[in-house]
């Protein structure tokens, strides 16, 4: 170690508040990104975790291949395992009690699919045979058909089709019905002798309207014959982009017409096949990235840069006893050096610390509240690690090559002197006239005080406006990624929707004791009428104004035919929804002058761009009438029915009402004024729903199916809720957390770099009182110096914010179109919070110097 090492060392231990305040900086800095990175990693580990639980590990599905084929996949280079699975069929179910499910529907695995895929033996073992199956327990519960383990069973297995139809029914297509009976029969029926070896709980994937109950059997290779047909699920060596051309690739070389992506899993590998998603995907990755970078840069830079006149002197000093700019210069880089190495490890573990505990403090909450079953653990992984070190590197260099290249340029006796951090000059520290008429003295030598030290000015407004940006993009961000997010889910808000077949109305009794059921915590009674109406072309949405400008016989009479869904709410339902949306209650019930509650934003997906967008269905205004055409089913002719009055407009949807196209427009009623707009027609095409909130779906689902009404039928979609929740309580968890962490980080850096500052002018404030100044007279001046730290971070800062906010904004719209809109309340809240956090700061400091005798404040050296 040379001597000027040496001298770097002594001189940090002899500073040890400036030391100490530098540490502490560059160790929030590396907590922060430590945090950040290994948040986000966690969170990506528990739903790719969560993801294989719910439905399976899989990456590839090749559908219909055959051995050869199949072969091909097996010997590719980029196949890791391969399981095969095969969809035998449906079977009667013999004796079921449930009319919505009469079938029992095979599915066969080989070894590696029923380890790869969620299936949960609750008894006995896996079948190893294609003669050997284990039964879903739902069959005994919700079909009231038992059976044993060793029960032989001889099963008619057949594919569904519709009468008088040719396309096959899977899974996802609920039995057809209409009128009471069944219109769907199993054909190419096949007798199979099966052995039960095991019971199952029931999956995950079969869904509540599915009109099979699971059967697992096996698939064996070697028997697979040559005109015989399995799907391939394949998991990968390396999930990357890729993967998408090579599987495609693939397919295309062997003939293999279906390759099907689970995408849910591949999403949270950060792999998506759309190149908007992804484009969207790396460029909030940069930008917010970028934001990270700045804030820790900020931080560590003004522990060294605003306390560079201290370090001048003692650089100045080397520089007269023969020291070379380069010494002086390596001597600032060695300082960094060693705080960084200090600081980096102790910072990695607080932030793996911090991020550690939260994680503890959270699992119980996200588990009771996600229904997730895997636990969120903490992810600590090589990469989440590079990144902590190199940003933290990156911008302890950063913070210190600036200010040592400053420090080598300045002369010896400069140095010594300090006379480049002072000017004197008259333009230098020139005010306005109107600053001492309106505000007086000591706002006047406060704004003379920050001119004098333009270099300690600039740093601590720099800080400032780093803090207005990293917060106010923080929450720009967090607010588009929420919207986003709600823009592509489905905006299911029940748990189980209940219907009579087409056009029928649920009875009221019935209703009572569905709803009264234990475990049904909220529901909702909808009836549905199907209506039209001509409406102007000057009011209709944007997407079909340039439709109907290159096609105008799509108009008649310059309007346009739009779709209109009636929705009648109960009293009850609808003086609450009523109230939400700011709309008159009584002047919704009255059937003489019908009004209705219309929702004129509509969120769809555009298939053809593949973006998610959200845009006014129609461009109407409270008061404006709507005239509506009723459609009757036998004649599919339109009668005029009647007048509507917008009565308030809303994006907010009642528990249950399904979001409509573009063309289409959802409006709300009450029971008396549907009833007027029927006419009492029983030709309408009217329907009934009712949706539930249950605690225990899947028992209420069981309930309803053992009242056995003809023709009830319900849907249970509480999984699909179920994600859309755990997806945005996650996100909402995540972005709050990291809009507190900035916060923090902000307030830190505020008032690390004003005490700072205010305790390197120790001898600045001791002139001021030597030459009269009086305590209430020192105070106003801080309080000035707050005032105009304040206003001139917010001139810089909002502007540059704004700038940020368009460019996030423009990289959500690759996926995402909704309207730009300013977060009116963050930016109201980051103006009042820089005043508050600067004046507490100045505060703070200021009381500390308070105190200082004169004398020994003028003979003070550093700090």
């Amino acid at each position: 170690m040379n001597i000027v090492h040496k001298l770097t060392i002594r001189h940090l231990k002899e500073n040890k508040r400036r030391t100490l305040v530098t540490i502490i900086g560059v160790i929030i800095s590396v907590a922060m990104v430590t945090a950040v990175a290994t948040l986000g990693f966690s969170f990506s580990d528990l739903m790719i975790r969560q993801t294989i639980a719910d439905t399976g590990e899989w990456h590839v599905q090749y559908q219909d291949v055959n051995k050869e084929q199949l072969a091909a996949i097996r010997d590719d280079d980029a196949t890791k395992t391969v399981a095969i699975t095969r969809d035998l069929g449906y079977a009667p179910l013999e004796g079921g009690q449930n009319p919505n499910k009469p079938y029992l529907f095979i599915k066969e695995y080989d070894a590696q699919g029923i380890a790869q895929f969620p299936v949960e033996l609750s008894e006995g073992r896996f079948p190893k045979t294609d003669k050997e199956v284990v039964i879903s327990e739902a069959i005994a519960k919700n079909a009231k058909v038992k059976y044993e383990i060793g029960d032989h069973l001889t099963l008619r297995v057949g594919e569904r089709f519709e009468n008088g139809g040719d396309r096959l029914l899977d899974q996802t297509e609920p039995l057809r019905r209409e009128e009471g009976k069944v219109t769907e029969t199993l054909q190419h029926i096949k007798t199979k002798d099966y052995t039960v070896v095991g019971f199952i709980k029931r999956p995950a994937w079969e869904s509540a309207w599915a009109p099979g109950y699971t059967v697992i059997s096996y698939v064996d290779e070697n028997f697979i014959g040559e005109n015989d047909r399995v799907d391939a699920a394949v998991v990968l060596q390396k999930v990357n982009r890729s993967l998408f051309a090579h599987a495609e690739d693939l397919a295309e070389r062997n003939d293999i017409e279906t390759v099907l992506y689970n995408h849910d899993l591949l999403h949270y590998y950060g792999v998506s096949k759309s190149i908007a998603s992804s484009s969207t995907m790396l460029s909030l990755s940069v930008i917010l990235m970028a934001v990270i970078m700045i804030g820790s840069v900020s931080l560590i830079y003004n522990a060294f840069a605003i306390s560079v006149s201290e370090r001048s002197r003692h650089l100045g000093m080397l520089a007269s006893v023969g020291a070379t700019k380069r010494q002086k210069r390596n001597s600032v880089l060695f300082e960094g050096a060693v705080i960084g190495l200090i600081s980096i490890p102790v910072g990695i573990l607080c932030g793996l610390a911090g991020i550690g505990t939260t994680i503890w403090f959270m699992n119980s909450m996200i588990q009771g509240a996600l229904w997730t079953t895997e636990k969120l653990t903490l992810t600590v992984t090589p990469l989440s690690l590079i990144i902590a070190s190199v940003v933290s590197m990156l911008t302890i260099f950063i913070s210190t090559y600036l200010p040592a290249i400053k420090a080598s340029k300045i002369s010896a006796m400069d140095a010594i002197r300090q006379t480049t951090d002072v000017k004197l000059t008259d333009k230098a520290v020139k005010t306005s006239k109107l600053i001492r008429k309106f505000f007086g003295i000591e706002a006047e030598i406060g704004l003379k005080n920050l001119k004098r030290n333009k270099r300690r000015y600039h740093a601590i407004v720099f800080s400032l406006v780093v803090s207005i940006v990293l917060f106010l993009t923080v929450s720009f961000f967090t607010a588009g990624l929420k919207q986003s997010l709600e823009l592509s889910q489905e905006g299911v808000n029940y748990d189980i929707e209940v219907s009579y077949g087409h056009g029928q109305r649920i009875d009221d009794r019935l209703i009572q004791s569905i709803a009264s059921l234990d475990g049904v915590t909220e529901y909702n009674v909808i009836h549905a009428l199907d209506t039209s109406a001509w409406v102007d072309e000057a009011i209709i949405a944007d997407e079909l104004q340039q439709k109907v400008k290159d096609d105008k016989s799509l108009l008649q009479d310059g309007k346009y035919p739009y779709d209109i869904k009636v929705h009648a709410l109960n009293d009850s339902s609808l003086q609450v929804y009523a109230k939400a949306v700011g709309a008159d209650y009584e002047r919704l019930t009255d059937p003489d002058h019908p009004a209705a509650i219309v929702m004129d934003t509509i969120r769809y997906k555009d298939m053809s761009t593949g973006k998610y967008i959200q845009t006014k269905a129609m461009y109407t205004k409270v008061g404006q009438t709507i005239e509506l055409a009723n459609r009757h089913e036998e004649t599919v002719e339109e009668t005029k029915a009647s007048r509507v009055t917008v009565a308030a407009l809303t994006d907010q949807a009642p528990m249950g009402m399904s979001p409509i196209g573009v063309g289409g427009l959802n409006i709300i009623v009450s029971e008396r004024v549907m009833n007027r707009l029927a006419g009492g027609e029983d030709t309408l095409l009217a329907q009934t729903f009712l949706y539930l909130k249950s605690t225990e779906p899947m028992k209420t689902e069981q309930e309803i199916d053992e009242m056995q009404v003809t023709n009830l039928q319900a849907y249970n979609l509480y999984q699909s809720r179920k994600s859309e929740e755990q997806l945005i309580l996650l996100m909402s968890v995540f972005s709050y957390g990291f809009i507190v962490l900035i916060s923090a980080i902000s307030i830190a850096n505020i008032f690390n770099t004003v005490s700072t500052g205010v305790s390197l002018r120790k001898r600045e404030f001791a002139m001021l009182k030597s030459v009269g100044m009086t305590p209430k007279g020192f105070a106003k001046m801080m309080n000035y110096e707050s005032i105009f730290y304040g206003v001139k971070s917010l001139l810089f800062g909002l502007p540059v914010s704004f700038v940020v906010m368009v460019l996030i904004y423009r990289a959500f719209a690759n996926k995402f179109s909704y309207g730009f809109a300013l977060p009116w309340m963050s930016i109201l809240s980051v103006i009042a919070a820089v005043f508050v956090i600067v004046g507490s700061a100045m505060l703070y400091s200021g009381a500390k110097v308070k105190g200082e005798n004169i004398i020994d404040a003028l003979k003070q050296e550093s700090i």
